[in-house]
């Protein structure tokens, strides 16, 4: 398994990474185990989770993927070989979350009160990686409002006192490093400066949505990615499943999450269906899964540090394996970059 450097750091994370949202609600312990199993023999030394998780977000699974993790890592006696992320929400009206908050803020309080529990529910004295789940500042993001521009009001915690709260994180030992995630590129440049003008810590990573219905990284945060070596921990990219074409024609496979959960909006636009259906035929041209092109696109990328995958069966994460067998070459590329022409990030 090829390791790339994180950030400016002097930890080496496995090009995949295991995303456990899925935990607690769609994969149960035993599943979940299995799988954390299997990731390790691979050599997968990455596993990311979050405070809010398991997806969809609720009050009775909150915490849920949390806690699987933290059991496998406690029971296996794995503290050592896995780099550890999780993440704090952002700014949102999810009122139970927090215990007596109106909404979740990245207030100095709530920061501290988050890394605290997670901390607690994953059984460890510290992350390697921990992450602004979403912003403070009132933007689109999720593919909200197709990522149109709305001015926000000044009512947002600044970046100085966010990153003044994970620099007292930092120093007491909680956490090592820090990331960002559905973050702007104007929003990536401000904490890196203002990391640089204040003496507080600077952010590694940038953990957003990217895949071949949604490419729009490339434009303005790919070259911050590379020149300040923030690279992308890349996210949905099997666009939640819509890549493999199990969706295609109206289909809803039981026991997929479109038709357990819904909440396939953001890759169900109109131009979508045709673009997944090119790149269906092109897999099958190539002769390899749909699934595994989708992945090994993402993983081949040169901004990109890990790309975070999510498997709910053993058989899903065999194609994940397979992903990694596929010769990208230039050839190849151009293929993917004719697709994506004819419509350009159907789904933002």
């Amino acid at each position: 398994m090829e390791k790339r450097r994180l950030g400016h750091t002097n930890i080496d994370v496995s090009c995949l990474c295991l995303g456990t949202m899925m935990y607690g609600d769609q994969m149960d312990e035993a599943e979940a185990f299995a799988q954390m199993d299997a990731c390790i023999d691979r050599g997968i030394n990455f596993f990311d989770t979050a405070e809010m998780y398991t997806v969809p977000p609720k009050p009775e699974t909150r915490g849920h993927s949390e806690r699987i993790v933290g059991d496998w890592i406690k029971k296996r006696g794995m503290r050592d070989r896995v780099v550890l992320a999780s993440k704090v929400v952002g700014r949102s009206p999810m009122l139970w979350i927090r215990e007596n908050e109106d909404e979740t803020r990245l207030t100095r309080a709530q920061i501290f009160t988050a890394i605290d529990r997670s901390l607690d529910i994953l059984q460890t004295d510290y992350l390697d990686l921990y992450q602004l789940h979403w912003p403070d500042r009132k933007i689109a993001v999720f593919g909200g409002k197709l990522n149109a521009y709305r001015h926000y009001d000044d009512d947002y915690t600044s970046y100085e006192e966010i990153l003044d709260a994970l620099k007292d994180i930092q120093k007491a030992g909680k956490v090592r490093h820090f990331g960002l995630s559905n973050e702007t590129p104007y929003g990536t440049m401000r904490f890196l400066q203002s990391a640089k003008d204040n003496d507080t810590p600077r952010m590694q990573s940038i953990q957003n949505a990217y895949n071949l219905l949604n490419r729009s990284f490339e434009t303005g945060l790919a070259e911050i990615a590379i020149e300040e070596k923030i690279g992308l921990l890349a996210y949905s990219p099997m666009a939640q499943g819509v890549l493999s074409g199990k969706y295609l024609n109206g289909g809803n496979p039981k026991g997929s999450r479109g038709e357990m959960y819904g909440r396939l909006n953001r890759y169900q636009t109109p131009a979508a269906e045709k673009s997944v259906k090119a790149y269906v035929d092109l897999a099958k041209e190539l002769g390899v899964d749909p699934s595994a092109l989708a992945n090994q696109f993402v993983t081949t990328r040169s901004f990109v540090t890990s790309n975070i995958f999510g498997a709910r069966t053993m058989a899903q994460l065999e194609t994940v394996w397979q992903s990694l067998e596929i010769e990208w070459t230039k050839e190849l590329d151009k293929a993917v970059d004719a697709i994506h022409a004819q419509a350009p990030n159907p789904c933002p």
